[in-house]
């Protein structure tokens, strides 16, 4: 079933979802379910699988180093395909403009057609790491908004090499990225807003936000999105701060702005155990407020581990 449809079904009740990491390679897929079935109690309609792009390794060869391309978390859609047959649940895998061509983009697209996959996250993606900039992969996209129009192409038949007249046609449900605080490379909000509008015009279904931590700033996003024409749901992101390091990693890495007496708390925190602690019950706090605004879905980043997930879980539904 579509995310869409999953919404809608619910009558204006908040659904709960999640997204994780796939395990990087040489993992067991064990420990990934050992971390999602403590949250299956929740009865999740979908889960987000994220897709990692590829990044330069060194490999010392005879006193030298040789730089080697490689994916350290491989696998997003046979982990989607794998949890959709283990829990019965829909699956949403992320698909990424950065690392992949369009036609490798095809390729993942017509295998999650013939899984029953219909739910995709079309995202630009982050440059790689060690490079400051975003560079578009050589026969690839610059731009989600050409991610989703490659999609919804195939929604009509359209392929990269021609139309196809088949009686079973993809129909994909297109989740996109929005931006609470704005996209850090984004000059204006205003500018970051239009777009999002471009993508929804392109084709795409809902959005989901990156992570806040003050629900006033997505309060005021949801609706400026509307002012500007943007009617699809907008899924709130959330994410439980866990460790010290926080304090410091989430702005540098997503450009966010952490509330004041958020970080006084976890300042007064003696280890990360205590920093966990505080990062639940602000989490509950937070999303009780989300809840009584009628939000859509409460969308958590797990990051692979379910702990505190479910300790907010259990405190909502």
């Amino acid at each position: 079933m579509k995310v869409t449809d999953h919404i809608k079904n619910a009558n204006g009740k908040t659904l709960f979802s999640f997204e994780i990491i796939p395990p990087k390679k040489g993992k067991n897929i064990q420990e990934l379910y050992n971390n999602i079935d403590p949250l299956m109690e929740f009865n999740p309609p979908f889960i987000d699988v994220t897709t990692s792009r590829e990044e330069f390794i060194y490999i010392e060869k005879e006193g030298l180093f040789d730089r080697k391309i490689t994916r350290m978390r491989p696998g997003t859609l046979g982990i989607c395909a794998a949890i959709k047959h283990k829990y019965n649940v829909d699956t949403v895998p992320h698909v990424l403009c950065g690392g992949f061509t369009k036609e490798e983009t095809e390729y993942l697209l017509v295998d999650c057609h013939y899984l029953g996959i219909n739910n995709v996250m079309a995202l630009r993606g982050d440059a790689m790491k060690g490079e400051q900039y975003f560079k578009a992969t050589k026969g690839g996209h610059s731009y989600a908004t050409q991610l989703v129009n490659q999609i919804q192409n195939l929604n009509s038949g359209r392929y990269l090499h021609g139309v196809l007249d088949v009686d079973d046609k993809a129909d994909f449900c297109i989740g996109v990225a929005g931006y609470p605080e704005k996209h850090l490379e984004a000059p204006s909000m205003k500018t970051d807003l239009k777009r999002l509008k471009e993508k929804v015009d392109a084709g795409a279904d809902y959005v989901v936000t990156q992570m806040f931590f003050d629900n006033q700033k997505y309060f005021e996003f949801v609706e400026a999105a509307k002012k500007d024409g943007i009617n699809v749901p907008i899924v709130p992101g959330i994410k439980p701060i866990a460790v010290n390091r926080h304090l410091q990693l989430l702005p540098q890495v997503f450009k966010i702005d952490l509330p004041e007496s958020l970080i006084q708390e976890v300042e007064k925190c003696k280890d990360n155990k205590q920093v966990r602690q505080v990062g639940v019950e602000w989490c509950i706090q937070q999303s009780k407020e989300l809840l009584d605004a009628g939000v859509p879905v409460l969308h958590y980043y797990s990051m692979g581990k379910s702990d505190n997930i479910k300790a907010i879980a259990s405190a909502l539904f």
